[in-house]
């Protein structure tokens, strides 16, 4: 468990409430209404490792991350995601330096992830970095043949 501030504390979990990630991943932009949320469970069951952080007085869940990876050579963070009113509040940064710190204690050292357009502040402030010369991708293909 980590604390960002003095009322949201950060917890690293095998199991969560899929209404509030659904929530999150709306909150996002994120969220294709045509997805079967029952998958959310065993998305976050899957995860190498997944984050949420918790509004102490309310309980309520307020932002979410998570590291994908076969936990010996890399991880890619994804999913990272805080509810609009509790931005600029420290917490999407407390959600991801502990990322960080998992993998790191797992011996990866090895970690990226692909920024939103906007956004490459907020992780260069955390320790990220640009790589030049290379390009995100994501398969956009039809059927295989």
């Amino acid at each position: 468990m980590g604390t960002s501030g003095d009322d949201i504390d950060i917890f690293a979990v095998s199991e969560w409430d899929a209404r509030a990630l659904l929530e999150l991943y709306r909150a996002g932009g994120w969220w294709k209404e045509e997805w079967d949320p029952s998958h959310i469970p065993v998305l976050v069951k899957s995860t190498f490792s997944f984050v949420v952080a918790v509004h102490r007085q309310s309980g309520r869940t307020v932002g979410m991350g998570r590291a994908i990876s076969d936990g010996v050579s890399d991880a890619y963070i994804q999913d990272l995601v805080v509810l609009p009113e509790f931005r600029n509040r420290g917490v999407g940064k407390a959600l991801l330096l502990r990322l960080v710190e998992i993998c790191r204690a797992r011996g990866l050292s090895w970690i990226a992830l692909v920024a939103e357009p906007g956004t490459s502040d907020f992780y260069q402030e955390s320790g990220f970095v640009v790589m030049e010369g290379h390009v995100p991708m994501r398969y956009q293909g039809g059927e295989s043949r």
